[in-house]
């Protein structure tokens, strides 16, 4: 009794990852509505903040950097950052609920990959699930095309493309025994010399008193919400941690609704339920 008690707490803690995401995202966008960060700065100073904790915190532990799997960071790492590109254009350009939820399409995609590249699989009842996100999709991004920041919906879901195909080589790492912190830690290595790259083509802005903690919030929520994830995965119940990882969609659509003044329409409404919907109940079945 007791057991089943702490996991059902051990679950729980998505509701802290899900807080943890929607303040990131909402600094994501306050960084550069305030001060004019752009996409390439925002995700280097993420990376850069979890690239120097986990490579002391690693130091200090003497554990081992080096892999033979390198190709395979190299590969999961440009895309996951390629991701978080678009992710993170997607939520400074659009009402962040739409820019949250449109990374959330990185499970649909993942499902498909894993049935075109690994040849699994999928049930009838998964496929349905996979439909009915698909009309989700469309009904989140219709109200984008006619309002007219149709570039940036489109760059949001690419973001969810790219998630997926990210998720996909996690998993790959995962069978080769690679330990999640070096996986993070070269994500996080990798991604900010891509990043700096980025910036440094599209200009840096100085860093002053007043967007410092916004940026330092950026990478240290993230780092929170990774460990408080793996955390409620490890002592949790794996498909009602799942579910409730859509818990950020909610806490995203409220902080934008009353923080940000966002509108949301009933299509955008609709379609951000579905995916939801379908998110969820895809999560219970595996």
């Amino acid at each position: 009794m007791v057991q089943g008690k702490q996991t059902g707490l051990g679950s729980g803690w998505m509701v802290v990852v899900a807080a943890f995401f929607t303040l990131m995202n909402l600094w994501v966008k306050q960084a550069n509505q305030l001060f004019g960060f752009g996409t390439g700065e925002v995700v280097f100073w993420r990376m850069a903040f979890s690239a120097v904790v986990l490579g002391l915190v690693a130091g200090l532990q003497k554990r081992r950097f080096a892999t033979p799997h390198w190709k395979a960071h190299v590969s999961r790492s440009v895309s996951g950052t390629l991701g978080m590109f678009f992710i993170f254009y997607a939520v400074m350009h659009l009402p962040l609920a739409t820019g949250v939820t449109l990374s959330y399409t990185s499970s649909i995609f993942l499902a498909v990959l894993s049935f075109v590249v690994l040849r699994e699989k999928i049930s009838r009842y998964s496929q349905a699930m996979l439909a009915a996100g698909f009309i989700g999709v469309v009904l989140l991004l219709k109200p984008s095309f006619q309002a007219g920041p149709e570039w940036a919906a489109l760059v949001g879901l690419m973001g969810g493309l790219c998630a997926g195909w990210a998720y996909l080589q996690v998993r790959e790492l995962s069978l080769l025994g690679e330990p999640s912190w070096r996986v993070v830690f070269y994500l996080s290595l990798i991604g900010m010399v891509m990043s700096a790259v980025w910036a440094t083509v599209t200009g840096w802005h100085p860093l002053t008193l007043e967007s410092l903690p916004y940026l330092l919030g950026i990478g240290a929520t993230s780092l929170l919400a990774q460990l408080a994830m793996t955390h409620a995965y490890r002592v949790g119940r794996k498909f009602t941690v799942a579910a409730l990882a859509y818990l950020t969609v909610v806490f995203s659509t409220l902080t934008g609704i009353f923080f940000l003044g966002d509108k949301i329409g009933w299509q955008e409404w609709l379609g951000m339920g579905i995916i939801v919907a379908s998110g969820v109940l895809s999560a219970m079945r595996r």
